[in-house]
């Protein structure tokens, strides 16, 4: 099995290398790639230095399997050469997780999608969706889902590492911030040169994950991915979404608060039962980004009667947006496509 990690030095290319480690997969030669800037420096595998090659002149030849962590622009690029390449592409970015053609998979919930991947491309899912999945998919199979409404609590490694730097300089420094009060006039929102959020990260929580997307809606690209995504992945074309994606001073680990409605009744003592038997999902009194990080499964809890909604439940859970939100999902579906071979 010949494997390549693109971005391979990044967020989460160095968690795809731990847990292609830690999980046994069967590599028989890796190579890792990343931007100009990256190439010539070598990182480790199995106490061997790997050469990191300049993805935008590579030859991609002989590769099987392509992780892929680049942004959206240049896997828009990367991952149809790596494709007519030969490569099965898993690609994190957001550049096709809409494409009809492309499955977007959880394999908790979909696997039967890597069924037909007729561009050589298999989607990732947003992380805030990620953690959400494994815990929707046996309620909606047990009680047929028909909305939500969801607030989530993102860690600031969903904006990379520039978000990770910007919160631990913040919380380090002496200096009071600034917490600059905004004007909304329906454009996005500008922000400082170097500056990744809108306002103080630290000791604070901003109310707008992601940008305010250029469609009049108001919604940020973080509330559409939720809704669109996990109508593909649930495959409920009309599930109704209401999302509001906020920021919080957390390194690691996403968290939702979902109150749901479903076509049957279902008590929290039944959705209780179902989740404890589900892959990926561990049922806990409390779950917080604290308790999950470095885990794999989603920790959900709270688990109560929704008095606003028809047969409603509402719900509390927590992932850790690096690790299965990204990275291990990733290698999961490398492990799913084996066994398809």
């Amino acid at each position: 099995m010949r494997v390549a990690i693109i971005g391979a030095s990044g967020q989460v290319g160095t968690v795809i290398r731990a847990i292609l480690r830690e999980r046994n997969y069967p590599v028989d030669e890796i190579r890792f790639f990343g931007s100009s800037r990256s190439a010539g420096h070598t990182l480790d595998w199995n106490g061997q230095p790997i050469e990191i090659e300049d993805a935008a002149t590579a030859d991609f030849s002989g590769i099987e399997i392509a992780l892929a962590s680049s942004g959206a622009s240049s896997s828009k690029i990367l991952s149809p050469r790596l494709a007519a390449a030969g490569a099965v592409v898993i690609d994190n970015s957001s550049a096709w997780r809409m494409d009809p053609d492309v499955p977007l998979v959880v394999p908790e919930v979909n696997a039967h999608a890597l069924r037909s991947i007729p561009k050589g491309i298999v989607a990732n899912p947003n992380c805030t969706t990620m953690a959400a999945m494994p815990v929707l998919k046996p309620l909606h199979l047990a009680a047929g889902l028909r909305s939500m409404v969801v607030s989530t609590y993102q860690a600031v490694s969903g904006a990379g590492r520039d978000g990770v730097n910007e919160l631990a300089t913040q919380l380090e420094s002496t200096h009071e911030f600034d917490i600059r009060v905004l004007t909304f006039d329906g454009s996005a929102f500008p922000l400082d040169k170097g500056i990744k959020f809108p306002a103080t990260i630290a000791h604070n929580v901003i109310p707008m994950a992601g940008s305010i997307v250029d469609d009049g809606s108001l919604e940020t690209g973080e509330e559409q991915k939720l809704r669109d995504e996990s109508r593909k992945i649930l495959e409920i074309d009309d599930l109704l979404v209401d999302a509001t994606c906020v920021r919080v001073p957390v390194f690691t680990g996403h968290s939702l608060s979902i109150t749901a409605s479903f076509e049957r009744p279902l008590s929290p003592e039944e959705a209780t039962t179902l989740l404890m038997d589900s892959a990926g999902v561990v049922v806990h009194h409390m779950p917080t980004p604290r308790l999950v990080a470095g885990k794999d499964p989603t920790y959900v809890g709270r688990i109560r009667r929704a008095e606003t909604v028809s047969n409603g439940l509402s719900l509390f859970l927590s992932g850790d947006n690096l690790r299965k939100g990204a990275a291990l999902n990733a290698v999961q579906i490398a492990e799913a496509l084996l066994k398809l071979r």
